[in-house]
């Protein structure tokens, strides 16, 4: 996003926090009225294209937003949602996008609260390098001629009294609404999202054997001191590195296994 959509959702973001601070909130049934106003905006072209249109004035849109959700969902959704549709988006798409993010914002405070973030976030990755490495199941997950609710059962049997219930919920959703996004990059945004409710950067960690727990710690304090931000280190052993680590935060690559180093060595001698 840019623009007047960036604006808009980080006033957004601040009214979703103001609104979770307060304990009588249930967030996790916050989440799922979101959802739910995601998949209606995402279904109902017309309806995002008239409640971003700037030519109306943003009481105008406030009220229709008003009409249309008050009765289907709680009164913290229809006041958020109509907050939402007062500023301006620079394509009625974002709006779509914003509600989603704070949906997903909300389940992973509803994790916060509860003392399980730590757990959302580990799931959430060891899920994304189960689907990489599994192609019958990303294909699956995938399929575009199977049902969400199909996709969502296929993903209960995996998942159910093995997972957080947040983490579960997240990822249903993504499968049964990918709006157009690959499943590795929604799972590395819900990543993202995970990390930001603690002011964290992400870390992927690859190496040939696992970290131990003061290795892990060195790391962690190595980054967040590189970084300026707390880091979370996002684990993975793979043997074919051979020794040593790579690091990943974002699109920089810290590239320390012996792997690299050889695959180097061998391209400067062919050169």
């Amino acid at each position: 996003m840019n623009g007047a959509s960036r604006e808009a959702l980080a006033a957004a973001r601040e009214r979703l926090d103001a609104l979770t601070d307060n304990t009588s909130v249930d967030a996790a049934k916050l989440a799922e009225e979101l959802a739910a106003v995601t998949a209606l905006l995402d279904r109902e072209v017309s309806l995002r294209r008239v409640l971003t249109d700037p030519a109306q004035a943003g009481e105008a849109k406030a009220d229709l937003a008003t009409r249309l959700l008050s009765g289907q969902v709680g009164g913290e959704t229809v006041d958020l949602v109509s907050g939402m549709v007062r500023a301006r988006w620079s394509q009625s798409r974002d709006l779509v996008d914003a509600v989603e993010e704070l949906a997903s914002t909300a389940e992973l405070t509803a994790a916060q609260s509860a003392g399980t973030l730590d757990d959302v976030e580990d799931e959430l990755f060891r899920f994304s390098r189960i689907v990489a490495s599994h192609a019958e199941l990303r294909a699956a997950l995938t399929d575009r001629t199977a049902t969400a609710t199909a996709k969502g059962e296929l993903l209960r049997s995996l998942l159910g009294g093995r997972a957080n219930p947040v983490t579960e919920r997240l990822i249903v959703r993504l499968a049964a609404q990918p709006r157009g996004r690959s499943l590795e990059g929604g799972l590395e945004s819900l990543s993202k999202l995970a990390a930001a409710r603690r002011d964290r950067m992400v870390a992927v960690v690859t190496s040939a054997v696992p970290l131990t727990d003061p290795q892990k710690q060195r790391l962690g304090a190595v980054l967040a001191k590189l970084y300026g931000r707390q880091m979370h280190l996002n684990l993975d052993v793979d043997p074919e590195v051979l020794g040593g680590i790579s690091v990943r935060v974002g699109d920089e690559v810290i590239d320390g296994t012996i792997a690299s180093r050889l695959d180097e060595a061998s391209r400067r001698l062919a050169g």
